[in-house]
């Protein structure tokens, strides 16, 4: 019995060394100091109205990729395949109007609206084929870019927060010009996830390397 239990807490410790190594990442477009401002004023004027889970300001970003779980030993040859997607030239996003997820009657996301044409949905196509070649999973659905502002879990009066959606359905937050995207790990925390930037791709640098 005593070879069995110290077998099965070696065994126990090597997965536990294992599970370290793992990391959960994404990739994604920061949004500008001028957005995320705006984005804080729109909140505080919502939040009043319901007494849900609304996302801290700093996990707000496009998200163009969900890796997920990533072995930390790779990462390098995540980082040069990213690399490959980053030639292009900068582009303009668009922030505005707002909406449920699935739907109003019975909302688990309030999101606002993220519009950035061909080249948004070009850059979140690219990630994902030349991540295909790593293993990673191809999207099966369609790419829908948005912010989610809050979540909710569970059944709180939203009359109030309805209402105010409403008069703020069609609402331009503003726009900004994106000109690289990052890689992103994951980690729970207390409240919300932990993010933390590991790469930036520049789409300008790249270009001008391409070009020599």
């Amino acid at each position: 019995m005593e070879i069995r239990d110290v077998a099965q807490r070696q065994l126990l410790r090597y997965a536990r060394t294992l599970i370290l190594r793992f990391m959960r990442l994404f990739t994604a477009i920061d949004l500008s100091q001028e957005i995320l401002l705006r984005l804080d004023r729109l909140v505080a004027a919502l939040r009043p109205e319901a007494l849900i889970k609304w996302s801290p300001l700093d996990n707000l970003h496009i998200t163009t990729k969900f890796i997920g779980e990533w072995p930390e030993a790779r990462l390098e040859e995540l980082n040069t395949t990213l690399l490959k997607v980053v030639p292009r030239k900068p582009f303009q996003v668009e922030i505005r109007s707002l909406g449920w997820f699935p739907n109003e009657r019975a909302p688990r996301v309030l999101w606002v609206g993220v519009e950035g044409g061909d080249a948004l949905t070009s850059l979140a196509r690219a990630t994902d084929e030349i991540l295909t070649s790593l293993g990673v999973a191809e999207e099966s659905r369609e790419f829908s870019p948005h912010l989610t502002i809050a979540r909710i879990k569970n059944p709180v009066p939203l009359r109030g927060l309805r209402q105010k959606v409403e008069e703020m359905r069609n609402a331009l937050i503003g726009q900004f010009e994106v000109s690289q995207f990052n890689l992103f790990r994951s980690d729970p925390g207390s409240n919300a996830s932990i993010y933390r930037k590991l790469r930036e791709y520049k789409f300008e640098t790249a270009l001008a390397v391409a070009a020599q």
